[in-house]
């Protein structure tokens, strides 16, 4: 398959197989003219590649998980442990979640009179005083 039968086909751009062939995520057989040639085997790689991705891990991470062949060598701890790590981000995102359910529904006229929202916007000077800067992840709100 060339390049672009590949893109077509995993939804990865063209760049981005580049890309990840540059890092040795991937690996092309040769070349017909111009565009590199793909064994059918890529696709499972580039569709671990983006299940990683989508789940937080970064391209060494995964290349770590990644074998010439096409098969994958799992590390189950690193997995549970960004499981973990899911699970805390969703338990903090529902706390955001709720707080603007709240703000939205609140029966209060001027929302600083409400103590329940004064709470949560303590919450949120707490959390950024306390986390170092990130790379727009959301706030960690505790309650």
């Amino acid at each position: 398959m060339d390049i672009g039968e590949v893109a077509r086909r995993s939804g990865a751009a063209a760049s981005a197989l580049r890309f990840y062939e540059e890092k040795g995520l991937i690996r092309s057989t040769g070349r017909r003219g111009l565009r590199r040639q793909y064994d059918p085997e890529v696709l499972d790689q580039v569709a671990l590649i983006t299940l990683g991705r989508s789940a937080g891990l970064t391209l060494d991470e995964i290349g770590r998980m990644l074998s010439v062949g096409g098969r994958a060598a799992v590390d189950r701890q690193l997995l549970a442990k960004r499981a973990d790590a899911l699970d805390e981000q969703i338990r903090q995102l529902a706390v955001v979640r709720d707080g603007l359910r709240h703000a939205a529904a609140c029966k209060e006229r001027d929302h600083l009179a409400c103590p329940k929202f004064r709470r949560l916007m303590g919450l949120a000077v707490r959390s950024a005083v306390q986390r170092p800067k990130s790379r727009g992840k959301p706030p960690r709100l505790v309650p």
